[in-house]
């Protein structure tokens, strides 16, 4: 990996402030995982029979980024990225994608997700989450997705590993 520019979390803030650095920090964590390897790396996958591969993480996360800001607070019925369904695994299989590919429905939902939380009111915001079929706050769909970063950063750093050869060294 290159360089960590991410910028850390403040040490002081109020909730959302702090909702906001955390997720923005864990976003960061999974672009810096991604760097200085080549499309071919970022599609190898993990030791089998997982299909984990980092393109497949960044893929799945976009999905994620999706289905818990655009999909809850703005179109219940938005398609997901690459699943004609919501089918969360569809993303994994990166074996056709490039880098450019998948960070770029990446970061477009990542910008959508934030432009939601500023224009929210509150973290008590409500939206609507169509697989539960009940409503969710804001506070709640933060806290989900930041969830989600920290368990998928942490394979990342798994096949991150393998990718640099580092696996039982």
């Amino acid at each position: 990996m290159t360089s960590d520019n991410r910028i850390g979390p403040p040490r002081f803030g109020s909730e959302r402030d702090m909702l906001r650095a955390f997720l923005d920090y864990h976003r960061a964590t999974l672009v810096m995982k991604c760097e200085g390897v080549t499309d071919e790396e970022l599609r190898q996958q993990s030791m089998p029979p997982s299909t984990l591969s980092l393109l497949g993480l960044v893929r799945h996360m976009a999905e994620v980024e999706r289905a818990w800001f655009r999909r809850v607070f703005e179109d219940n019925d938005a398609p997901m990225v690459w699943s004609d369904k919501i089918d969360f695994q569809a993303a994994y299989d990166a074996s056709a994608s490039t880098r450019s590919e998948a960070f770029v429905a990446w970061d477009a939902e990542v910008e959508n997700s934030r432009r939601i939380e500023r224009e929210a009111e509150s973290l008590d915001q409500a939206g609507y989450q169509p697989r539960w079929g009940e409503e969710v706050s804001l506070r709640m769909v933060m806290v989900h997705v930041l969830l989600e970063y920290g368990r998928h950063n942490g394979h990342a750093d798994f096949v991150r590993e393998g990718v640099d050869g580092t696996v039982g060294a």
